[in-house]
């Protein structure tokens, strides 16, 4: 029997026989094939396909559809759509770095504020305007998607935020790089203000789930804590050591994809969530005692739940000190693994073999400090020098001196402070009784140190005791930092005056022993985050005129200073300062409830809350302000918004009080009539990355006014100067550097150097001549002192003022004149619109140099030794 087959591209009929079931048969054409254009719903980007995708997502993932669904499922499902457009990349540029046998940069920070997510990875991958089409096809709105996004309260302020930026640079620079911090249940804290007062709630950024999120049970790690050691000779004779814990705890690591901007590269932080190895005692649990069944289970899980924990008690040190080296030891094991997987399979193994037990020689760590840099952000992890000693000797059976060298060559210390109280130490009796084997490791590292001391300052005993790292006493304690800069190969500082300060005082005596070490970093900010995303109009406007370049060469912003005698664009740039002024005004009131004027003076201070960062300064000059107008209602003064936000350590008694104060005058100033048109105090709780982008959009004011010789770098600056902000400040941290680059014309300067504050501070200075010379800083503090803004509690505030007469560590009263006549000339300027304008372009223009870019770009020259990895996606 046969048919006929009408198919045919000449009209012929073509007699086609029955063919068997099994035998092939082909397909009849005459022109070739073109391929089916049919888009992956995990990976596509047409707007059809992410919005199948959103919904499917809501579906299966979310479990709801849309006559259920609320605006937080939406936001999920957008988010895992995103994430899903990032996994491709990303087990790619892993592979790439497998591949390539690439140096990897591992940043070790215990802190990592990043900001929302969903904003940044949609832009990172040119997925902005595709979503938002999407969106508005399905009847959503993407801005208030992004509302919904719980921010991962991971930090607690510059330190995190530049690790964050850090991460960015490295992505989009596609570096080869890890992240590794710790996965905090409650993060910092949320920031409540009841009667004025900071009172701490726990940040449950997890409570929903975390979308951008990858758990990695399979990759967990067991650390130990507690117990002793034992001495033993293993069956070459060797002297070997054995730790005997007495409790374990498991890491489980949860991975964040990091994507560049318009890059394939999707970098990896990998966060470690703590856990008990026995989650439950059964014996316990059957006896009826139901407590301790569970109470290994809390006890670990405690080393996760809250960055920070306050250390007021022996309890919260002992927390602390398992917090960093659960996250040190979790991160060098994860390290070690790492660099196995690639040796085997560099000699052609298997991925399984790098995870069983094979016995494991030295030669295996031979290329081990070739391919790998551990950058320690700051003191909090450096214990990675003894746990890395730790795991080489003991568990790869290293000798001594070959681990000690891939220690020194791998480790490289970031220093972010120059104040002795917050270079950590730890008691000698808490060290032991938690890390007895690191203990050992420490007295024979001192002692091998100890002695090279000796040779080269013979004789020298008080230059003994400041570099040994045990500090003597009733109670000896551990130099944590002292840790870092022996068993690192390079210490920087992340400022010019900084790192100079560094080799005049804090760590002067390593910079003699080692000046070789000591480098200069400056630091940056992300030119992505806090330009690009946070104020879309400016970076819209600048893009129009000198293109895109600078998203990713932030020296190309040079070229707008060809415009600052263009009225137009002038006259735009105020245009869109003004809106984002209204935009903040708005959720001022939302907020606050505060209707502030947006065509005043924006003047803002915004960070964490310290007596050196010199809030008090800023209050004092508003109180001086505030008499003025009610000395003389008809006075004429330029009408000012003051904006303070940013947290208190939780046992910082007086940096609590200081909230409390800018409370107390807000009340004040904002319901007297005589004043409230013209003043504004307004106090922003719960300072978080999303409110920074709000309010570095609108600020024109930057106080930068910490005491000089006080502040690292600071980070804040380069963020407000970014988007046209004008920095008034000390000759401290950056702000030396931000003043060289924006110009002396561009910077409101005042106050004591940091010589001058060393040379006022041996020369007996008395903060009382200051206050009973200076009339109008008299009538300021006697507000304090007699409870003018305290009625019901005339001493409130008695504290502050005994810190001011008494000691007046940072040096308030005498920069309070200079401070002044300061604000005078910023006054003047602002009232010359144009000129003002002109000035906020400059300081744009010139900030090139504050690009995180530019700092990871240094890292990786001159200390790391890492270069870029290019990979090509589908």
């Amino acid at each position: 029997m046969t048919h006929i087959n009408h198919h045919s591209t000449n009209g012929q009929h073509y007699r086609q026989h029955n063919h068997h079931p099994l035998q092939p048969k082909k397909h009849i054409h005459r022109t070739d094939h073109v391929k089916v254009q049919v888009e992956d719903d995990r990976t596509g980007i047409s707007v059809e396909t992410l919005k199948r995708a959103i919904m499917d997502n809501l579906f299966y993932i979310q479990g709801k559809d849309k006559y259920f669904a609320a605006p937080y499922d939406y936001y999920m499902a957008l988010a895992y759509t995103v994430r899903d457009r990032l996994i491709y990349r990303w087990l790619k540029t892993q592979q790439t770095y497998f591949e390539t046998d690439a140096k990897v940069a591992f940043y070790l920070s215990v802190e990592y504020l990043k900001g929302r997510h969903l904003h940044k990875n949609l832009v990172n991958v040119g997925l902005w305007d595709v979503a938002n089409q999407a969106l508005q096809e399905l009847g959503l709105n993407l801005y208030d998607l992004m509302e919904q996004e719980q921010e991962p309260g991971l930090g607690n302020g510059g330190l995190g935020r530049l690790a964050a930026c850090f991460l960015d640079s490295l992505a989009t620079l596609e570096i080869p790089a890890i992240g590794y911090g710790i996965r905090y249940k409650f993060g910092t804290f949320d920031q409540v203000i009841q009667d004025g007062w900071q009172v701490e709630r726990p940040d449950k950024w997890l409570r929903f789930g975390n979308p951008w999120e990858i758990p990695r049970s399979e990759y967990v790690v067991e650390v130990k804590l507690g117990g002793r050691t034992e001495a033993y000779l293993d069956q070459n004779g060797r002297y070997q050591v054995r730790w005997i814990s007495d409790r374990t705890v498991l890491g489980t690591p949860f991975d964040t994809l990091v994507p560049g901007y318009n890059t394939n590269t999707v970098n990896t932080l990998r966060l470690w969530s703590a856990r008990a190895s026995e989650e439950l005692n059964f014996e316990v649990f059957n006896a009826g005692d139901y407590s301790r069944a569970v109470a290994d289970k809390t006890f670990s899980e405690n080393i996760s739940k809250l960055l920070y924990p306050n250390d007021n008690t022996l309890q919260g040190k002992e927390l602390r000190l398992e917090q960093q080296y659960f996250f040190v030891s979790c991160s060098l094991q994860d390290i070690i693994r790492l660099y196995m997987i690639r040796l085997h399979r560099s000699r052609g193994g298997f991925y399984d073999e790098a995870l069983l037990g094979i016995e494991i020689t030295q030669e295996y760590f031979e290329n081990f400090d070739k391919q790998v840099a551990i950058q320690m952000n700051d003191t909090h992890p450096s214990l990675t020098v003894t746990e890395l000693i730790r795991l080489l000797v003991d568990e790869y059976q290293l000798d001594w001196e070959r681990a000690w060298e891939i220690t020194q060559n791998c480790c490289a210390y970031t220093n972010h402070t120059l104040l002795p109280e917050a270079l950590e130490q730890w008691p000698i009796s808490l060290f032991g009784r938690l890390l007895p084997r690191h203990l050992e490791i420490i007295y024979e590292i001192n002692r091998r140190f100890l002695d090279q001391v000796w040779l080269k300052f013979p004789g020298d005993l008080s230059r003994l005791a400041r570099l040994s790292l045990i500090q003597e006493g009733a109670e000896k304690q551990i130099r944590m930092a002292n840790l870092a800069c022996v068993g690192s190969h390079a210490i920087n500082g992340v400022a010019q005056l900084h790192t100079k300060l560094l080799k005049q005082s804090l760590l002067h005596d390593f910079y003699e022993l080692y000046p070789e070490k000591f480098i200069n970093i400056t630091n940056g900010v992300s030119p992505r985050r806090f330009l690009l995303l946070s104020n879309p109009k400016l970076a819209l406007l600048i893009t129009q005129r000198i293109g895109k370049k600078w998203i990713t060469n932030l020296d190309e912003l040079r070229q707008l200073e060809a415009f600052v005698e263009d009225a137009e664009f002038c006259q735009a740039w105020q245009q869109i300062k003004h809106e984002n002024k209204h935009d903040l005004a708005e959720y001022i009131l939302q907020c606050n409830g505060i209707d502030v004027n947006a065509d005043s003076l924006f003047d803002v201070q915004v960070k964490r809350i310290h007596e050196y960062k010199r809030q008090i300064l800023n209050l004092l000059h508003i109180i001086t302000l505030y008499n003025r107008i009610k000395q003389n209602p008809k006075l004429e003064i330029l009408p000012r918004t003051f904006i303070f936000a940013g947290k208190a350590a939780p046992g910082y008694f007086i940096a609590k009080l200081i909230i409390k104060l800018i409370h107390a005058v807000a009340k004040v100033v904002n319901n007297d009539p005589d004043v409230n048109s013209r003043l504004k105090v307004v106090f922003l709780r719960n300072y978080c990355v999303s409110l920074a982008e709000r309010i570095c959009a609108a600020a024109e004011l930057s106080e930068q006014i910490s005491t000089a010789g006080k502040e690292a770098s600071g980070t804040g600056n380069m963020k407000l100067a970014i988007n046209g902000a004008i920095t008034i400040g000390t000759l401290d941290g950056a702000n030396i550097e931000i003043r060289q680059e924006v110009g002396n014309k561009n910077f409101f300067l005042f106050g004591l150097t940091a010589e001058e504050v060393f040379s006022s501070k041996t020369q007996n200075y008395n903060p009382w001549n200051y206050y009973n010379s200076n009339s109008e800083l008299r009538q300021v503090i006697d507000l304090l002192a007699c409870g003018y803004f305290s009625a019901d509690r005339t001493d409130l505030f008695r504290p502050i003022v005994e810190s001011l007469l008494i000691k007046d560590e940072y040096m308030v009263l005498v920069d309070y004149q200079s401070y002044l006549d300061c604000q005078e000339r910023v006054s003047h300027a602002y009232l010359d619109r144009e000129h003002w304008t002109r000035m906020s372009i400059l300081n744009t223009a010139r900030i090139g140099k504050f690009s995180s870019d530019r700092t990871i770009l240094e890292y990786c020259q001159k200390i790391w030794n890492v270069k870029p990895r290019t990979h090509k996606s589908k």
